[in-house]
């Protein structure tokens, strides 16, 4: 058994360098996710860079604390960080007609096997799929100006 990589895109009208500058602006991770899970961000350098540590108050049903590592930076290409069980969150940037093609990975494929049995068992990688669809919505809405009064999601 294998949670592997989970994947989305959409093409966001935007230029690279703006969509990269939103997602390493970690105060804006909980704006943004649509998975509902990401409550605050409750510690963190102002840009994140390879390197870089976050923390952050979660909630999957119980709320919890993780703190992240920047683990991949690419300058308006690529970044992704992981927390104490190994997977990351990875989104790559490419020019694309119409502004920029985002994808967003959940890389499960460096987690133990009890923990990839914990996370079928809760419903994922079905749930992140759900969640990361969300997520590039909400992160074209904060970009073009329609966030309005985005909040994390129950």
């Amino acid at each position: 058994m294998t949670l592997s990589v989970v994947a989305v895109q959409r093409t966001i009208d935007a230029e690279p360098a703006g969509v990269f500058d939103l997602l390493a602006d970690p105060t804006k991770h909980a704006v943004i996710d649509g998975s509902g899970s990401v409550r605050e961000v409750t510690s963190s350098a102002p840009r994140l860079a390879l390197g870089a540590t976050f923390g952050a108050s979660m909630r999957i049903g119980l709320p919890y604390r993780v703190t992240n590592t920047v683990v991949e930076f690419e300058e308006d290409r690529q970044i992704a960080w992981r927390h104490f069980t190994g997977h990351r969150w990875r989104y790559v940037l490419s020019p694309a007609d119409g502004g920029t093609l985002v994808r967003e990975e959940w890389d499960a494929s460096r987690l133990s096997w009890p923990v990839q049995l914990v996370l079928k068992l809760m419903g994922f990688p079905e749930r992140n799929r759900r969640g990361m669809e969300e997520t590039l919505r909400r992160l074209e809405a904060a970009l073009d100006g329609r966030a309005g009064p985005i909040r994390p999601t129950a």
